[in-house]
């Protein structure tokens, strides 16, 4: 179905004033303002603020390059060459190259008046900040992302339920069948979640950091433990006595996923569960010894999956 974003109805919006106004008060080439409020419209607050900086610093500087260049020298299109020979270097020096294309069209507005006065500035001036100030005020408004992360969360740690749960039924049943489209769906999802609570930081001016963001950054570390112990669980193919005790300890874990942190409870669990493992008999067969040593790992591995928990200092269940 076909639907408008908000971004490019603030966009439509922004360039539509920008222009209304730049032609109001009578400026020459009002329809570049509209222009540079549609480069200046940014996914998010900061990204906006820094192109609009960056754009209004380029035209600045563009201004008194054409000044220098076209009163000093001459107004020739090869003088235009020069130009921008030296100005783009420049806008690198000074960290302002998003501005390139906005400040070569005020380049090019001078060359076309083939005399540069003030009042020729003031219009250049003029329809730049026309052009960044409207964009900003449309960046101040950003859809709230609040219940897309959160969604997300829920996803993940569902997901994450289903693969212990999966898990856990191989350990007990080995001739259980699992197409593991959970794993692919979870990379995936975090990767998305991740980028959201990153956009999400850069539309407040005043955070720096996203309890969402360290929560999805912790369950991809958690993610990337689970895709490597897979590969161990699956190669065991018979029954010991190890695989109900970590079945049981899965079971428990997978009903509480949540964002709270309770990672501390099951380190405990795992720890009187290892020293039980100790003290069992040894292995009698090459292959319950394959099977319990994989169990070991898988073991060693959860504890470091729950250490990265306890590391995180939890959000609201």
């Amino acid at each position: 179905m076909f639907k408008i974003g908000y971004r490019t109805a603030k966009t439509a919006l922004g360039t539509t004033i920008s222009i209304i106004l730049a032609q109001l008060i009578g400026l020459e080439y009002y329809t570049s303002a509209g222009i540079i409020t549609i480069l200046c419209i940014q996914v998010t607050k900061k990204k906006s603020l820094r192109s609009s900086w960056e754009r209004f610093l380029a035209c600045s500087l563009a201004m008194i390059f054409s000044f220098i260049f076209f009163e000093g020298i001459a107004y020739h299109p090869l003088i235009i060459g020069l130009l921008l020979l030296l100005f783009i270097p420049a806008t690198v020096i000074v960290k302002a190259t998003q501005g390139i294309v906005t400040s070569t069209v005020v380049i090019f507005h001078l060359y076309s008046t083939s005399h540069i006065t003030f009042q020729v500035i003031g219009n250049e001036f003029l329809l730049v900040t026309i052009g960044i100030g409207v964009a900003l005020v449309m960046n101040l408004y950003m859809p709230s992302v609040e219940k897309k992360l959160k969604n997300y969360q829920i996803q993940i740690e569902e997901n994450l339920a289903s693969i212990f749960q999966e898990i856990e039924l191989y350990l007990i049943q080995k001739d259980r069948k699992w197409d593991g489209k959970e794993i692919t769906i979870t990379a995936q999802l975090i990767n998305e979640a991740k980028t959201l609570a990153f956009r999400d930081v850069e539309n407040h001016f005043l955070r720096h950091e996203n309890s969402y963001y360290h929560y999805f950054k912790m369950r991809e570390k958690q993610f990337e433990i689970i895709e490597r112990v897979i590969p161990s669980i699956t190669s065991i193919h018979i029954a010991v006595e190890q695989s109900k005790m970590i079945a049981d300890f899965l079971h428990e874990l997978k009903v509480n996923i949540h964002p709270g942190n309770t990672a501390h409870k099951f380190l405990v669990q795992l720890l009187n569960m290892k020293k039980s493992f100790e003290e069992m008999d040894l292995p009698k067969t090459r292959e319950e010894f394959e099977a319990r040593a994989a169990l070991y790992h898988f073991v060693r591995e959860m504890e470091q999956y729950l250490i990265i928990k306890s590391h995180f200092k939890g959000m609201e269940p």
